[in-house]
């Protein structure tokens, strides 16, 4: 029975809702055309646009990959947001800065998410309205780990630097002048392989300003995933400098909302390249649309992604195959230059890095080897952020085009692995 009574419920909210967004949009077109727009006091405004940069998250999964209760709603009309609200019993999490995009929650517990998303959907004063998605990071879904016992020399002498060689471009280019933002579970502020490269960041998952890494080794499988990717960036670009933006729990999980405010906030706080190690297998318009935004401005930020660890699967994994020009989707490769059996591939990923057995630093000041995309990826950033140092005049979508047309022939399903000195100028290897 009271299942009966949830669905006539949730049909009757949907009517009840598309004859007020009717309502609503004629209204406001009217309004339009007579000049007189009629806004909510400043009171009612601030009271629903209240929230800040730092805002803790929320987020309760529900099961099916989503936050629960939670839609994500951009309006071309951000005066409408009160009504709406009310007509779909919707209250007010957060709003991306400076953007009439919201993250809203059902406050009724009897309402249907897709009947409220079909409902603000039908609504011409809504850009677009999705499910506020859970992703990770590539290497929490494989549940793989860093593995200790490594050092300093192993992380200065590992494989990867000469087989992209590093060495030749930093000749040319060490990063100077360039700040790479890291998207990811935070960061290890003290560790000596980030000392001097570090600067400000944020915890978007607690809300605060210290971006460290939190978790226990053996109990949460991401604990110092930022922490070694950060610590790639640097040797791949060692006179950049690290914004390390925490996204991402101690299990790897993140949500879009996460994602959204900090790729915005790299962008608008300097930032001129970012480094994404995030995979889910649902497109968001809210990432394509930031993606864009970022990407398009001048002077902009490149983006390399993670490609994902679902290898052999050629299935697009998010926000790598968004296809936004300035985006890089990188594969991981191996020492023999061959792709990674574990690297998801297909024809949306862009090229390989170097990403199987990688050393870099971890928690605690010490270093450990870990293998995934999200490895090679930032070797991707760092190598962007010597391009964009030599060449501050390209925008993110040619620093990407010079990337992938100097990159050298591997075998395999993702036939190209970057080759840092070519990017910055350098004649390429010889075979």
């Amino acid at each position: 029975m009271r299942q009966r009574y949830q669905r006539l419920w949730g049909r009757l909210t949907v009517v009840i809702a598309l004859l007020v967004l009717i309502a609503i949009s004629a209204s406001a077109h009217t309004v339009r055309g007579a000049q007189t727009t009629t806004r909510p006091s400043s009171v009612v405004q601030k009271s629903l646009v209240s929230a800040t940069v730092l805002t803790s998250d929320i987020c309760v999964p529900d099961g099916q990959g989503r936050c629960q209760n939670e839609v994500l709603v951009k309006l071309t009309d951000p005066t409408a947001l009160p009504i709406i609200s009310a007509a779909l019993q919707l209250t007010l999490i957060d709003q991306l800065e400076g953007r009439p995009i919201y993250r809203l929650r059902l406050a009724n517990p009897l309402a249907s998410l897709q009947n409220v998303l079909a409902a603000l959907m039908a609504n011409p004063l809504v850009v677009y309205a999705e499910p506020n998605y859970l992703g990770e990071e590539p290497e929490g879904i494989a549940r793989s780990s860093w593995s200790s016992g490594d050092d300093e020399n192993g992380y200065a002498s590992q494989w990867a630097p000469d087989t992209i060689r590093l060495p030749e471009a930093h000749t040319i280019s060490r990063g100077a002048g360039i700040t790479v933002a890291v998207l990811d579970t935070g960061a290890d502020l003290d560790h000596p392989a980030l000392a001097g490269r570090l600067v400000q960041g944020i915890d978007f998952v607690d809300g605060d300003l210290d971006p460290s890494e939190e978790g226990v080794y053996g109990q949460d499988i991401a604990f110092g995933h930022g922490t070694h990717v950060a610590g790639l960036i640097a040797l791949a670009a060692p006179d950049a400098k690290i914004m390390p933006l925490r996204i991402l729990r101690p299990d790897g999980r993140g949500n879009s909302w996460l994602l959204a405010q900090a790729i915005r906030y790299a962008a608008t706080s300097g930032a001129r390249v970012i480094n994404i190690s995030y995979s889910v297998h649902k497109r968001s318009l809210l990432l394509e649309d930031v993606l864009g935004e970022v990407m398009s401005a001048v002077p902009g930020a490149v983006v390399a992604a993670a490609a994902g660890n679902s290898g052999p699967s050629t299935a697009p994994e998010y926000p790598a195959a968004e296809g936004v020009p300035g985006l890089i989707a990188v594969a991981a490769s191996t020492r023999s230059d061959r792709l990674a059996d574990f690297s998801t591939r297909g024809s949306w990923v862009d090229l390989a890095a170097p990403g199987d057995r990688i050393v870099s630093s971890v928690p605690d000041n010490t270093y450990g080897t870990w293998s995934g995309t999200s490895m090679a990826a930032p070797l991707v950033a760092g190598t962007a952020a010597l391009v964009r140092a030599a060449n501050p005049e390209l925008s993110p979508a040619a620093v990407v085009e010079r990337i992938t047309a100097t990159a050298a022939e591997i075998a395999g399903p993702v036939p190209h692995r970057i080759d840092a000195a070519a990017a910055v100028g350098l004649p390429a290897a010889q075979p």
